[in-house]
């Protein structure tokens, strides 16, 4: 019999800890045609903005060694259609939807909150706060923590009680803890890192930038030692937390590196434009591992390597407790 890999994202029961990382998954219908959607510990959207948006200029992704630079600017229908078309799909086969939402100013933030309220069908809410500020000059909200709690605080009060709350930080900024720490006294219920941290291509061929945007987010293998740490380094301050671990996972090796690290789910985002099938092997792949070093729960692998031999695991009673 193979370990228990149930998670909890706050009192939300997920059956395995494998997601989708936002953006990465299309609607589900695309991944759908290769498994089950309901296999998945839970389906996370692309960011939701308010009005539709065409996205930036092409070309919007460029390959780099052990990485994917990408540019898209959330492109997508607006809410209301996703909440007549994309949704309800995912509800009807009954996956766990993780609905990710992005805007420009804490009001934006809240107005998508609050219509998604009464939508059916919403596990979870997680707030992407890496966009700009468009009050305060662009400057991205992940990149303060006084801000970022704003729109977490936002969010909280227009989200129902039962609907965790997940805020999304990035990791180029002077101290994530800081950040983390703000994002939870603003009411986040969980968090969920990295998102790609900004990077750069120059087409020597063309001698221009290889994004047309310029700058984009880099993604893949290349930045897992970077979301380990930024993970490693939450789970030690705050280890009460739950916290969705991605960046570069592949593999079930990586998904049992970000656990042991401290996080309790991880996402898959560049592996599925190449392996479709990506998150039921991980799944399969992190199962197999934590039977062969003897664990019997996910739970109890968690944060694990921060305790020294003879210590003992840990379980979710265990971290809960240590949060009071």
């Amino acid at each position: 019999m193979g370990a228990d890999l149930r998670s909890y994202i706050a009192h939300v029961e997920l059956p395995n800890p494998v997601l989708t990382a936002s953006g990465c998954g299309g609607t589900g219908r695309e991944l759908a045609q290769f498994f089950d959607v309901t296999r998945l510990g839970a389906f996370v959207t692309r960011s939701i903005t308010m009005a539709p948006r065409a996205g930036r200029p092409t070309p919007r992704m460029a390959e780099t060694p052990s990485g994917l630079l990408n540019a898209v600017g959330l492109q997508g229908p607006g809410v209301e259609a996703f909440l007549t078309q994309e949704l309800p799909w995912l509800a009807e086969r009954g996956a766990r939807t993780v609905v990710s939402i992005g805007g420009g100013t804490v009001a934006e933030y809240t107005a998508l909150a609050r219509r998604l309220a009464d939508a059916p069908g919403v596990t979870a809410v997680e707030v992407n706060l890496s966009c700009p500020n468009i009050e305060d000059r662009g400057r991205v909200f992940a990149r303060d923590g006084s801000s970022a709690a704003e729109v977490v605080a936002s969010v909280r009060a227009a989200t129902r009680y039962d609907v965790p709350v997940i805020a999304k930080l990035a990791s180029d900024v002077a101290d994530i803890v800081a950040v983390a720490r703000s994002c939870v006294d603003g009411g986040a219920d969980a968090l969920a890192m990295i998102n790609t941290p900004v990077g750069m291509s120059v087409d020597v061929d063309s001698m221009r930038p290889a994004l047309a945007a310029g700058t984009g987010g880099l993604s893949g293998p290349a930045i897992r030692p970077i979301a380990v740490r930024c993970v490693w380094q939450v789970h030690a301050a705050l280890p009460g937390v739950p916290i969705i671990g991605m960046g570069g996972v592949t593999s079930g090796r990586d998904a049992l590196e970000f656990v042991l690290a401290g996080a309790c789910a991880v996402a898959v985002g560049s592996a599925l434009f190449h392996d479709p099938y990506a998150c039921p092997r991980i799944q399969r792949e992190l199962e197999e591992l934590l039977t062969e070093r003897g664990f019997d729960r996910l739970a109890d692998a968690v944060g694990l390597a921060h305790h020294p031999p003879g210590s003992g695991p840990r379980g979710r009673t265990d971290l809960e407790e240590s949060s009071l």
